[in-house]
Protein backbone atom coordinates (compact mmCIF):
# COMPACT_ATOMS: atom_id res chain seq x y z
CA UNK A 1 0.00 0.00 0.00
CA UNK A 2 1.18 3.50 -0.84
CA UNK A 3 2.64 5.45 2.10
CA UNK A 4 1.21 8.95 2.13
CA UNK A 5 3.73 10.32 4.60
CA UNK A 6 5.88 13.42 4.89
CA UNK A 7 8.41 12.11 2.33
CA UNK A 8 5.68 11.47 -0.26
CA UNK A 9 4.25 14.99 0.03
CA UNK A 10 7.69 16.60 0.08
CA UNK A 11 8.60 14.83 -3.17
CA UNK A 12 5.37 15.38 -5.12
CA UNK A 13 4.37 18.79 -3.72
CA UNK A 14 7.14 20.42 -1.71
CA UNK A 15 10.30 20.07 -3.77
CA UNK A 16 10.26 22.34 -6.84
CA UNK A 17 12.49 19.90 -8.78
CA UNK A 18 10.35 16.79 -8.20
CA UNK A 19 6.85 18.10 -7.58
CA UNK A 20 4.12 16.81 -9.86
CA UNK A 21 2.11 20.02 -9.73
CA UNK A 22 2.52 23.49 -8.27
CA UNK A 23 0.07 25.53 -6.24
CA UNK A 24 -0.08 27.99 -9.15
CA UNK A 25 -1.08 25.24 -11.61
CA UNK A 26 -3.78 23.98 -9.28
CA UNK A 27 -5.06 27.52 -8.71
CA UNK A 28 -5.31 28.03 -12.50
CA UNK A 29 -7.26 24.78 -12.83
CA UNK A 30 -9.70 25.75 -10.09
CA UNK A 31 -10.06 29.25 -11.60
CA UNK A 32 -11.04 27.66 -14.92
CA UNK A 33 -13.56 25.32 -13.24
CA UNK A 34 -15.00 28.12 -11.08
CA UNK A 35 -15.34 30.38 -14.13
CA UNK A 36 -17.12 27.62 -16.04
CA UNK A 37 -19.53 26.98 -13.15
CA UNK A 38 -20.23 30.72 -12.85
CA UNK A 39 -20.83 30.89 -16.61
CA UNK A 40 -23.40 28.10 -16.25
CA UNK A 41 -24.95 30.02 -13.33
CA UNK A 42 -24.32 27.12 -10.95
CA UNK A 43 -24.22 28.55 -7.46
CA UNK A 44 -21.76 27.00 -5.06
CA UNK A 45 -22.49 27.42 -1.36
CA UNK A 46 -20.61 24.33 -0.10
CA UNK A 47 -17.71 22.24 -1.24
CA UNK A 48 -15.53 19.30 -0.31
CA UNK A 49 -12.05 18.42 -1.54
CA UNK A 50 -11.84 14.64 -1.22
CA UNK A 51 -8.17 13.74 -1.08
CA UNK A 52 -7.22 17.35 -0.44
CA UNK A 53 -3.55 16.55 0.12
CA UNK A 54 -1.63 19.65 1.14
CA UNK A 55 -4.70 21.82 0.50
CA UNK A 56 -3.65 23.74 -2.61
CA UNK A 57 -6.93 23.22 -4.49
CA UNK A 58 -8.93 23.76 -1.32
CA UNK A 59 -7.22 27.14 -0.80
CA UNK A 60 -7.93 28.06 -4.43
CA UNK A 61 -11.61 27.15 -3.98
CA UNK A 62 -11.83 29.29 -0.87
CA UNK A 63 -10.54 32.24 -2.93
CA UNK A 64 -12.89 31.53 -5.89
CA UNK A 65 -15.97 30.93 -3.73
CA UNK A 66 -15.36 32.99 -0.57
CA UNK A 67 -18.96 32.75 0.63
CA UNK A 68 -19.07 28.95 0.44
CA UNK A 69 -18.22 26.57 3.27
CA UNK A 70 -15.34 24.19 2.52
CA UNK A 71 -14.15 20.92 3.99
CA UNK A 72 -11.05 18.86 3.30
CA UNK A 73 -11.06 15.07 3.52
CA UNK A 74 -7.73 13.27 3.39
CA UNK A 75 -6.59 9.66 3.75
CA UNK A 76 -3.11 10.58 5.05
CA UNK A 77 -2.93 10.62 8.85
CA UNK A 78 0.21 12.75 8.52
CA UNK A 79 -1.64 15.54 6.66
CA UNK A 80 -4.73 15.32 8.85
CA UNK A 81 -2.55 15.83 11.91
CA UNK A 82 -0.68 18.68 10.24
CA UNK A 83 -3.63 20.56 8.69
CA UNK A 84 -6.69 19.40 10.61
CA UNK A 85 -8.41 17.76 7.64
CA UNK A 86 -11.11 15.16 8.23
CA UNK A 87 -9.47 11.76 7.92
CA UNK A 88 -11.29 9.45 5.54
CA UNK A 89 -11.37 7.67 2.22
CA UNK A 90 -13.22 8.54 -0.97
CA UNK A 91 -14.40 4.92 -0.96
CA UNK A 92 -16.62 5.11 2.10
CA UNK A 93 -16.53 8.52 3.79
CA UNK A 94 -20.04 9.48 4.79
CA UNK A 95 -20.44 13.22 4.81
CA UNK A 96 -23.28 15.59 4.07
CA UNK A 97 -23.45 16.23 0.29
CA UNK A 98 -22.09 19.50 -1.06
CA UNK A 99 -22.65 21.59 -4.18
CA UNK A 100 -19.11 21.10 -5.50
CA UNK A 101 -16.81 18.14 -4.98
CA UNK A 102 -13.15 17.95 -5.97
CA UNK A 103 -11.39 14.62 -6.35
CA UNK A 104 -7.99 15.13 -7.91
CA UNK A 105 -5.38 12.41 -8.31
CA UNK A 106 -7.05 9.99 -5.89
CA UNK A 107 -8.86 7.27 -7.87
CA UNK A 108 -5.66 6.00 -9.48
CA UNK A 109 -4.51 4.67 -6.12
CA UNK A 110 -7.54 2.41 -5.74
CA UNK A 111 -8.19 -1.11 -6.98
CA UNK A 112 -11.11 -1.53 -9.40
CA UNK A 113 -13.66 -2.60 -6.77
CA UNK A 114 -12.80 0.29 -4.47
CA UNK A 115 -12.69 2.69 -7.40
CA UNK A 116 -16.25 1.73 -8.41
CA UNK A 117 -17.35 2.28 -4.80
CA UNK A 118 -15.56 5.63 -4.76
CA UNK A 119 -17.35 6.82 -7.90
CA UNK A 120 -20.70 5.87 -6.38
CA UNK A 121 -19.73 7.69 -3.19
CA UNK A 122 -18.69 10.78 -5.17
CA UNK A 123 -22.11 10.72 -6.84
CA UNK A 124 -23.78 10.49 -3.43
CA UNK A 125 -21.71 13.42 -2.11
CA UNK A 126 -22.24 15.67 -5.15
CA UNK A 127 -25.26 17.95 -5.29
CA UNK A 128 -24.26 19.76 -8.48
CA UNK A 129 -20.69 19.62 -9.82
CA UNK A 130 -17.63 17.40 -9.58
CA UNK A 131 -14.10 18.20 -10.65
CA UNK A 132 -12.25 14.94 -11.25
CA UNK A 133 -8.69 14.38 -12.36
CA UNK A 134 -7.06 10.95 -12.65
CA UNK A 135 -4.07 9.58 -14.55
CA UNK A 136 -5.17 7.00 -17.12
CA UNK A 137 -3.28 4.54 -19.27
CA UNK A 138 -4.17 6.79 -22.22
CA UNK A 139 -2.12 9.63 -20.68
CA UNK A 140 1.26 7.93 -20.58
CA UNK A 141 2.47 9.64 -23.74
CA UNK A 142 1.83 13.12 -22.32
CA UNK A 143 2.62 12.80 -18.60
CA UNK A 144 6.11 13.44 -17.28
CA UNK A 145 6.89 10.06 -15.77
CA UNK A 146 9.91 11.46 -13.91
CA UNK A 147 7.69 13.57 -11.65
CA UNK A 148 4.49 11.49 -11.75
CA UNK A 149 3.83 8.83 -9.15
CA UNK A 150 3.79 5.81 -11.43
CA UNK A 151 2.67 3.45 -8.65
CA UNK A 152 -0.93 4.34 -9.56
CA UNK A 153 -3.21 1.74 -11.13
CA UNK A 154 -3.57 2.78 -14.74
CA UNK A 155 -6.95 2.16 -16.37
CA UNK A 156 -8.19 3.44 -19.73
CA UNK A 157 -10.13 6.71 -19.73
CA UNK A 158 -13.05 4.76 -21.20
CA UNK A 159 -13.27 2.69 -17.98
CA UNK A 160 -13.71 5.84 -15.88
CA UNK A 161 -16.15 7.37 -18.35
CA UNK A 162 -18.30 4.22 -18.31
CA UNK A 163 -18.67 4.38 -14.53
CA UNK A 164 -18.97 8.16 -14.25
CA UNK A 165 -21.60 8.38 -17.01
CA UNK A 166 -24.04 6.47 -14.79
CA UNK A 167 -24.18 9.49 -12.45
CA UNK A 168 -22.74 12.49 -14.28
CA UNK A 169 -22.57 14.37 -17.56
CA UNK A 170 -19.05 15.37 -18.59
CA UNK A 171 -18.83 18.96 -19.79
CA UNK A 172 -15.06 19.05 -20.39
CA UNK A 173 -12.02 20.14 -18.45
CA UNK A 174 -12.58 17.47 -15.81
CA UNK A 175 -15.94 19.01 -14.87
CA UNK A 176 -18.91 16.70 -14.40
CA UNK A 177 -22.47 17.77 -13.60
CA UNK A 178 -24.77 15.55 -11.58
CA UNK A 179 -27.63 13.89 -13.43
CA UNK A 180 -30.30 14.98 -14.07
CA UNK A 181 -28.91 18.27 -15.36
CA UNK A 182 -30.32 21.43 -13.84
CA UNK A 183 -28.10 23.76 -15.88
CA UNK A 184 -28.61 24.43 -19.58
CA UNK A 185 -25.62 22.76 -21.23
CA UNK A 186 -25.69 22.49 -25.00
CA UNK A 187 -25.19 18.98 -26.39
CA UNK A 188 -22.01 20.06 -28.17
CA UNK A 189 -20.59 21.15 -24.81
CA UNK A 190 -21.15 17.68 -23.38
CA UNK A 191 -18.48 15.05 -23.90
Amino acid sequence: MQKFDQDYYQRYYGNAETRAVSAEEQARQIHFVASYLRYLDIRISSGIDVGCGVGQMLAACEREFPNATWQGIEFSAYLCDKHGWIQGSVVDTEIKPADFIICSDVLGYLGKRDCKKAIKNLARMTNQALYLSVLTSDDLDICDQDITDMSQKLRPASWYKEHLNKHFVSIGGGVFLKKPLTAAVWKMEQI
